[in-house]
């Protein structure tokens, strides 16, 4: 997918979403006002070949009244709401930054390694269902892995790192790997089938990060700080953040986690505004965590 064509499916996505539904006419009215239409209206060929693509890709359907009037399915995008904000964000920013430009000393972002070189080519291996061959410098390792096969997939950002989960044929294990430590990559012929059974859920829907883990679901229970909770309120610590627990001075948040590494450092990040009170298994590593890095202190 070419990053022209991705705007064009962006913005299609963006148009419906904020006009809710728009004949063919007024749709090739707002088409023809855009900045990547060049002017020129959108053939009904083109136009059916794009909606088929973004439903392909982005699983966003767009449906048709009997009076002829586009909308996106609403199931489809309560289905896909994350990964369609962020999508519709990034356009939005992006083109922000072009039409109103100011100077590189007033913006700052974070950069995001490799996203640039090896995304479209992890995307393109995941579309055509081919594996992909890499070279891997991780960082347990103290030489690169080379001539990697794998299936990629799903893709996964955190922590301004893109990650991606399949299978690696030597052994046919489930592995993750970061794309900022790729060395070399290319799509094989070797074709591959995703199967069917396989979800993201499965995978990372009680996992705070991207270390997969076979440990049992737990309860965790957080006390927070009431300066701290309306940052939860706006930006839930994980998808599976209940309703806020309200007390005079202080909140609780329950979640349904896997522990893993990237759980306790996240909880470590806040200091004392967060507080485990369960499970007592996720304190004790919380506990330990904070007595190691306290004994980097001992003098």
């Amino acid at each position: 997918m070419t990053r022209d064509l991705f705007s064009r499916y962006v913005w299609i996505v963006d148009t419906l979403m904020r006009n809710e539904k728009l004949s063919r006419e007024d749709f090739n009215r707002l088409w023809e006002k855009s900045s990547i239409s060049d002017g020129k209206p959108l053939a009904e060929r083109t136009f059916y070949h794009y909606r088929r693509s973004i439903e392909q890709n982005f699983h966003i359907d767009i449906l048709c009244t009997r009076r002829g009037e586009y909308y996106i399915d609403p199931k489809s995008l309560s289905r896909n709401k994350t990964l369609t904000n962020w999508m519709l964000d990034s356009y939005a920013v992006n083109g922000a930054l072009a039409e109103t430009p100011v100077g590189d000393d007033r913006v700052e972002v974070e950069d995001v390694p490799s996203a640039r070189e090896y995304l479209p080519t992890v995307l393109l291996a995941m579309q055509k269902e081919c594996k992909l061959i890499f070279t891997y410098a991780g960082f347990s390792h103290s030489r690169p892995e080379r001539d990697i096969v794998f299936a990629p997939y799903f893709l996964k950002r955190y922590k301004q790192r893109w990650y991606m989960l399949g299978q690696k044929e030597k052994g046919g294990d489930i592995r993750t790997y970061s794309l900022d430590r790729i060395r070399r990559m290319a799509v094989t012929d070797i074709r591959f089938r995703m199967p069917k059974d396989e979800k993201a859920e499965k995978y990372f829907g009680h996992i705070l990060g991207v270390t997969t883990s076979k440990a049992p679901t737990k309860r965790v229970v957080l006390r927070v700080t009431p300066q701290q909770a309306k940052y939860f309120r706006a930006l839930p610590l994980h998808s599976t953040q209940t309703e806020e627990e309200l007390h005079d001075d202080y909140s609780i948040f329950t979640y349904e986690l896997k522990l893993n590494y990237e759980l306790v450092h996240e909880i470590l990040s806040f200091g004392d505004s967060v507080k485990v009170m369960d499970p007592p298994e996720l304190r004790v590593m919380v506990v330990e965590a904070l007595r190691d890095a306290l004994g980097q202190y001992s003098f």
